[in-house]
C-alpha cells in the first residue's frame, strides 16, 4: 500500500518566538511540567528562577532579606530588597528572551541565571504574572497573562528599593498542581546555608544560617558521624567532610547558590580530591571508593558564567572557573583538588586525634569491599554463562550517563533526561510494560519472585543474591553512582499484598546500600489504575475509590466497572496511556535528617506488634488514602 504523499513547502516553515515557543516547548526551559508531587516538577523551577534573581542581588551586596509567600491555591509572591530592575527595562527583562543584566559581568559577577531565560519562562507559563520594580521613589509595574502584556504603569512609591514578583502557574500547563511545602522549605534552607547573613521569610517563618555549609551538614545528620565534621573555606569554595557508618556517599553540591542535585564537574572533582588527599596523607594506595564509602559532606563553589547540562541547572557541565573571549581560567578539577589537598592536609596535621579514626574506617571499607567484590564477580560470571542478564533486562536506546555536549540535539537530550527503568515482577507484568513502553528511553527489568530482605541479611548474603546483583548491573552503579544509566528508577508492582511486599523489599535494598539514589530523587513508585469505569462511549481509568465514584456519577447509565488486580490484566494498548506523558509517579523521599537505620528497623524488623498498632491507628478507608513518605 502506498503511503500518503505529504507536500513539504514554505508554508510548513514556522518561526516561533518568545512566549509561543516557551509554551509549546516548555521542557526546553523548565525540564518538565508535573503537578508538584515530584521535586523535579516545573512549578518548583518557576519558583527557583524568581528566587535565584533575588539571591543574585544579595550576592552582589544588595538586600539582606527575601520574602516569599505561597498561598494554598498556588499563588506565589517573591519580594527582594536589592537594586530593583532599571525602570525602563522592566517589561523587556520579563518578556523578551535573551534580555537581562547578567550578560554584563560588572552588574552580576557570579550568578546562577545567565541566559536571559528564567523569568521569561515563568511569565510565559503563568496564568497571571505581575512585576513591580522600586527604585529611588519611583516604581514601574507590569501585568501579564500567559506571557502577554496586559498593562504597565510608572508612578511614585514609598517602598524600599527592590523587586516584587507575583505569579500564578498556568493550570492549562500544570493541571491541578499543588506546592509541596517540604520541597520549598528544603530549597529555602539551602539558600540560607549558602548565603551566610541572608534572611528568607517563607510564609511568616524566618530562615537564616550563621555557619554556612557546616549548618547544612550538622542539622541534617541522621546518625552521629565518626568525628566532628571538618569545615574548610577558601576564596570561592567551601567544603564540609566527615565519615559515618552508613553505606554510600551523601555529599551535597552547589554552584553559585544553586543546588546541583545531580552533581557535575565540581562534585566529581571533590570526590576525586577526597580520595587523592587521604591516599597521599596516609602514604598508602587505598582505593578511592574505600576512602569515600560513608562520606557525609558538602561542596559549594562560585564561578563565572556556569554552564549547566539543562535549564533546570541540577548538573554542572563547566570545565573551567571562567571562560571569556576564548580565554579560560583554571579547570574546576585542578582548583578543587589544589584547595582540598592543602586545606585538608593542614587540618589533619593539626587535628591528629581524628586521623586514626579515618584510617580505620578506610581499612574497614577495604576489607568489606574486597570480600564482596569476589562474591559478586563469581555471581556475574555464572549469570553471564547462563545468559540470564539478557532475559531479565529489556534495555532502551538512550541512557542517563550518555555524553551530552552543546551540539546534542534537543530530542536526544529529552530522551536522556527521561531515561527510565521499570522494575517489575513476573513474565506477565513485564511483558505488558515491554509492549507498551517507548523503547527510546524506557527499559524494563523483570524480577523473579521476591528479592531477599536486605535488612535481615548480611552484606555477604546480599552479594550472593542473583536478582539484586543483576539489578545493580542493569542500573550501572556497581562501581560508582555517577555511572547511573537511568534518571528514573520506577518500581512497578501489583497493587496486592505480594506486590506491596516486593515494593518494600526493593526499597529496603536501595535504602540500605544505595540511599543516594533516593536522596537525589531517582526512585519512584508507579501508580496504575485500580478501576476501569466505562459505558458504550467512554473509558475512564480511576486510581482510587473517589475517582471511581466520580466516574460512575458522570457516566451515569450502562456503566461497567473492572477492578484491576495485577499489571498483567491490563492490555498493553491500555498500559501505554499509563506510562506516557501523563504517567503518575510517587517520588520516594528520604529527608537527610531521617535515620535510615530507624526506618528499616520499624518497617522491616521483628517489631510485629508495634507495626500492627501503627497500621490500626493510621488505617484509612480506600477513598481516604493519603501519601505516606518513607
Amino acid at each position: 500500500m502506498q503511503s500518503e504523499q505529504i507536500n513539504y513547502t514554505d508554508d510548513n516553515i514556522r518561526t516561533l518566538e518568545g512566549v509561543t515557543h516557551i509554551r509549546m516547548r516548555p521542557g526546553m526551559y523548565i525540564g518538565r511540567l508535573g503537578d508538584g508531587r515530584s521535586q523535579d516538577d516545573g512549578i518548583y523551577v518557576l519558583l527557583k528562577e524568581i528566587v535565584d534573581n533575588a539571591i543574585d542581588e544579595f550576592a552582589m551586596g544588595f538586600g539582606k532579606q527575601i520574602q516569599i509567600e505561597i498561598s494554598e491555591d498556588g499563588h506565589v509572591s517573591v519580594r527582594d530588597f536589592g537594586r530593583g530592575i532599571p525602570l525602563g527595562s522592566v517589561v523587556k527583562a520579563m518578556s523578551i528572551l535573551n534580555t537581562g543584566g547578567k550578560f554584563d559581568d560588572k552588574a552580576f559577577k557570579k550568578s546562577v541565571g545567565l541566559n536571559g531565560v528564567g523569568s521569561k519562562a515563568v511569565n510565559a507559563l503563568s496564568e497571571e504574572f505581575y512585576v513591580c520594580s522600586h527604585r529611588d521613589g519611583l516604581c514601574h509595574w507590569a501585568l501579564f497573562r500567559k506571557g502577554e502584556l496586559i498593562e504597565e504603569k510608572e508612578e511614585a512609591t514609598k517602598e524600599k528599593n527592590g523587586t516584587l514578583i507575583k505569579f500564578f502557574p498556568d493550570k492549562e500547563m500544570f493541571g491541578q498542581y499543588a506546592f509541596n511545602m517540604d520541597y520549598v522549605e528544603s530549597m529555602v534552607k539551602n539558600y540560607t546555608y549558602l548565603k551566610k547573613g541572608l534572611s528568607i521569610v517563607l510564609n511568616g517563618s524566618t530562615y537564616k544560617s550563621e555557619n554556612g555549609l557546616l549548618d547544612l551538614v550538622t542539622e541534617n545528620l541522621s546518625e552521629a558521624p565518626l568525628y566532628p565534621p571538618i569545615h574548610l573555606e577558601g576564596e570561592d569554595i567551601e567544603i564540609v567532610l566527615s565519615h559515618g557508618n552508613a553505606y554510600g556517599e551523601n555529599i551535597h553540591s552547589f554552584v553559585n547558590g544553586q543546588n546541583t542535585r545531580d552533581g557535575g564537574t565540581h562534585l566529581a572533582a571533590y570526590r576525586e580530591a577526597i580520595a587523592k588527599t587521604l591516599k597521599e596523607f596516609f602514604k598508602k594506595n587505598y582505593a578511592p571508593e574505600d576512602c569515600r564509602q560513608g562520606v557525609v559532606g558538602a561542596i559549594s563553589i562560585q564561578i563565572q558564567e556556569p554552564k549547566f547540562e539543562s535549564q533546570t541547572k541540577i548538573k554542572l557541565g563547566s570545565t573551567y572557573l571562567w571562560e571569556k573571549n576564548g580565554d579560560v581560567g583554571p579547570t574546576i578539577r585542578s582548583y578543587v583538588n589544589d584547595f582540598v589537598a592543602k586545606a585538608l592536609d593542614d587540618y589533619l596535621r593539626i587535628h591528629k586525634e581524628i586521623v586514626p579514626i579515618i584510617e580505620e574506617k578506610i581499612k574497614t571499607n577495604q576489607q568489606e569491599r574486597e570480600e564482596i567484590a569476589g562474591i559478586q564477580k563469581k555471581t556475574r560470571e555464572k549469570n553471564k554463562r547462563a545468559n540470564v542478564y539478557n532475559k531479565k533486562l529489556r534495555d532502551c536506546r538512550y541512557h542517563y550517563n550518555d555524553k551530552v555536549t552543546e551540539r546534542t540535539a534537543q530530542d536526544v537530550r529529552d530522551n536522556i533526561y527521561n531515561s527510565s527503568i521499570f522494575i517489575t515482577e513476573g513474565d506477565s507484568a513485564s511483558g505488558t510494560i515491554t509492549k507498551a513502553r517507548n523503547a527510546a528511553y524506557q527499559a524494563v527489568f523483570s524480577l523473579r519472585g521476591k528479592p531477599i530482605n536486605c535488612y535481615k541479611e548480611s552484606r555477604k548474603k546480599v552479594a550472593e543474591n542473583e536478582e539484586l546483583n543483576l539489578l545493580i548491573a542493569a542500573l550501572g552503579v556497581e562501581d560508582d553512582l555517577e555511572n547511573l544509566r537511568y534518571n528514573q528508577i520506577i518500581i512497578a508492582t501489583d497493587a496486592d499484598d505480594d506486590g506491596m511486599h516486593i515494593r518494600m523489599l526493593v526499597l529496603t535494598f536501595f535504602m540500605k546500600y544505595y540511599p543516594d539514589l533516593i536522596r537525589r530523587g531517582h526512585v519512584h513508585i508507579l501508580q496504575t489504575p485500580l478501576f476501569r469505569v466505562r459505558n458504550k462511549k467512554v473509558n475512564r481509568y480511576c486510581y482510587d475509590q473517589t475517582e471511581k465514584d466520580k466516574a460512575i456519577a458522570e457516566l451515569k447509565t450502562g456503566v461497567e466497572i473492572t477492578r484491576f488486580k495485577g499489571l498483567g490484566e491490563i492490555s498493553s494498548d491500555e498500559f501505554a496511556d499509563f506510562i506516557g506523558g501523563d504517567m503518575r509517579l510517587d517520588g520516594v523521599k528520604l529527608a537527610d535528617e531521617e535515620s535510615i537505620a530507624d526506618i528499616m528497623s520499624f518497617y522491616m524488623g521483628d517489631n510485629t506488634v508495634e507495626r500492627q498498632n501503627f497500621i490500626r491507628q493510621n488505617l484509612r478507608s480506600e477513598g481516604e488514602l493519603e501519601d505516606i513518605d518513607i
